[in-house]
């Protein structure tokens, strides 16, 4: 192999720096920038006074009951995504927060004739607290509520793909029904979305796009929880992460806002290694976030990553940290506020 002389040699030693610190640049946006100093949190001490209520006590108590053997690992169409759903429904009604079908039963219903072959009928579960101001706009906080159901008797219990969404998703319906109740209602709309279908193809999201009951032009963003109860390989000696994917894609404005939220909140690490167009894993179209993404409605993808037991009959309720799951849950809460109650509607990205 020829020699290369010390003058090239340097040159190229500059020039794999500068590629390394660029790739550093992009998977590290949690930097402060002019952009994000430009962005006014509203209600920083209402944030603070009802994201008390997101507890991880309550978390793992619902969190135990929908991971349970009752619900048998809630595959679509079965029985066991039947109790599933009532559960949820349950949940909203005992709680005060409004349903928006028309039989008062939470539950928008998908035909057998849309879900792939052999799939029985299914049902979306939503609930909603009507905004103060602007209540034609509505901001969406979704995750999907199936999983894998029984195979050779196996139960697929499924507690953080995607129990911990759904449960996370509960606890923040639960404290803006809080504020609304004393009196502090979000200025606009926010819909509570528990998909089914998402293990078959994001069947359930797609349906709702399909069949929305808000306009989609006046869906102001998807907040999309799925997975957020768990640390992954990568985070063994740092669990306090999070893994952000396509807040930046269309808006921006929105992974500003993500970050300063969280910079004057829950201080997690936010970790873009799944964001970046050139991710093998393609994370950004495989969960339910991605059919309002296609409508050009901004996203985030709230995601801890894979472990050992995702998708085996061992993602069990006992493996999840609920007090990490509560510190998630109480960033995208305060992101949701923040959507929910600023001034305008999020800035979308300038097309090429």
């Amino acid at each position: 192999m020829k020699r290369l002389k010390n003058g090239a040699l340097m040159k190229i030693y500059l020039l794999l720096f500068a590629f390394i610190l660029l790739g550093a640049c992009k998977k590290n946006k949690n930097t402060t920038s002019k952009q994000q100093e430009q962005i006014h949190l509203v209600d920083t001490s209402l944030v603070k006074k009802y994201s008390a209520s997101i507890t991880a006590s309550s978390l793992k108590e619902n969190l135990y009951q929908f991971a349970s053997t009752d619900y048998a690992g809630r595959a679509t169409g079965e029985e066991g995504q039947k109790k599933a759903v009532h559960f949820l429904a349950d949940f909203y009604k005992s709680n005060g927060i409004a349903s928006l079908i028309a039989d008062s039963s939470y539950f928008q219903s998908i035909p057998e004739t849309f879900l792939p072959e052999g799939i029985q009928a299914s049902e979306n579960v939503l609930a909603y607290i009507k905004g103060s101001e602007k209540p034609e706009e509505v901001l969406i906080i979704s995750g999907h509520l199936d999983h894998l159901g029984v195979k050779d008797k196996d139960i697929y219990f499924g507690a953080d793909d995607n129990g911990s969404g759904t449960v996370a998703i509960l606890e923040i319906a639960k404290a803006f029904k809080a504020a609304q109740d004393q009196g502090v209602s979000p200025k606009r709309s926010i819909l509570f979305l528990h998909l089914t279908a998402e293990e078959i193809g994001l069947q359930g999201s797609l349906y709702y796009t399909k069949n929305p009951v808000f306009k989609l032009e006046n869906t102001i963003a998807n907040l999309n929880i799925d997975m957020i109860g768990r640390v992954d390989n990568y985070h063994t000696k740092n669990p306090n992460y999070l893994y952000i994917i396509g807040a930046d894609r269309l808006s921006k404005e929105l992974h500003y806002i993500n970050e300063k939220v969280n910079q004057n909140s829950t201080n997690l690490l936010l970790d873009y290694k799944y964001n970046e167009e050139e991710d093998s894993n393609r994370y950004y179209y495989r969960s339910d976030h991605y059919n309002f993404a296609k409508h050009n409605i901004p996203v985030i993808f709230y995601f801890n990553g894979t472990h050992k037991d995702y998708h085996k009959p061992t993602d069990t309720p006992e493996k999840i940290n609920y007090a990490l799951l509560e510190k998630r849950t109480k960033l995208i809460f305060g992101t949701a506020w923040q959507l929910a109650n600023q001034e305008n509607r999020l800035i979308l990205n300038d097309k090429d």
